[in-house]
């Protein structure tokens, strides 16, 4: 199988944001690799698929692809390689965004044992390493945990040059912890250096740079700036749409807006958006029951 060649297929596919035919491409990429024996193929295949379905919230896909790939990983031998540890880290961050925590905490530990073996200290691996499991310790509530993991990632990915959208998201997870300690001013200055850092050069921004929005939404809304809380939110409901679709974190987005418009007093777009949630909420946890 010519891997090169499927990524190619497999990039025009996300240029227009066709995940449809991203879905269909995948599985019948994945049922070639299968015939043809082609391990590597295989791995990578799985790999792509864990990640998309997560981006979806297509949850139970991406835990199907991740076991099928880890226990092959597991058979070729692989379980002591930055290849085995890498699509740990992947399928912890999917079980992470589908809420299971305990699953994604021990892939993590699995991965960092890996690491210590195999990367120095300063590796930047280590950083999307420490990304994910702040990000992960923040929806389990260790939110302390999830500041020191964070802070860790940083000042790895500082010391880099030319990464400037891995420094903001990093800023926006390290933002929206701060939120939950109540240590607001900490946050907003995350999240103002954030979207300076997304915003700036040409073309469209990082795929991240709706999370930045949406914390500067909560931090406007925290203050009573309404207008500029329900402007940070739309924009990043344009930016997830975009990107990913009407997936849960667009429905989470349009409860967002509905809490604005309710505070704003505005109660037919109060409406609008919160119907908007229960439909895009409602459709996705109906398909994660299937």
């Amino acid at each position: 199988m010519n891997i090169d060649r499927f990524f190619e297929e497999l990039d025009s596919y996300f240029e227009k944001n066709d995940t449809a035919g991203v879905d269909a491409y995948l599985t019948a990429s994945l049922q070639t690799a299968r015939e043809e024996e082609d391990y590597a193929a295989y791995i990578s295949i799985c790999n792509e698929m864990i990640g998309f379905y997560r981006s979806v919230s297509a949850f139970e896909k991406a835990y199907v692809a991740a076991e099928d790939v880890l226990l092959l990983m597991e058979e070729l031998k692989l379980e002591d390689t930055e290849h085995f540890a890498t699509t740990l880290l992947n399928a912890a961050t999917a079980y992470s965004a589908g809420g299971n925590f305990d699953q994604a905490l021990r892939l993590y530990r699995q991965a960092v044992q890996i690491y210590d073996r195999l990367l120095p200290a300063e590796d930047y691996r280590w950083a999307g390493l420490y990304n994910n499991m702040s990000i992960m310790l923040e929806k389990a509530g260790e939110d302390r945990e999830a500041v020191d993991c964070a802070k860790k990632a940083l000042a790895i990915i500082e010391k880099q040059e030319g990464n400037e959208a891995q420094t903001a998201t990093t800023l926006t997870n390290l933002a929206l912890v701060y939120f939950k300690l109540s240590e607001n001013e900490e946050a907003k200055r995350c999240l103002a250096r954030a979207l300076a850092l997304f915003e700036q050069g040409t073309g469209e921004p990082n795929e991240h740079y709706s999370g930045a929005l949406a914390g500067m939404g909560e931090a406007c809304f925290r203050d009573g700036e309404y207008e500029k809380a329900l402007s940070c939110y739309e924009r990043a409901l344009e930016d997830v749409k975009r990107h990913y679709g009407e997936n849960m974190s667009y429905g989470i987005l349009c409860e967002n807006c509905a809490a604005v418009c309710g505070a704003m007093g505005n109660e037919e777009k109060q409406k609008n958006y919160a119907d908007k949630a229960r439909e895009v909420i409602g459709h996705l946890q109906g398909n994660m029951q299937e």
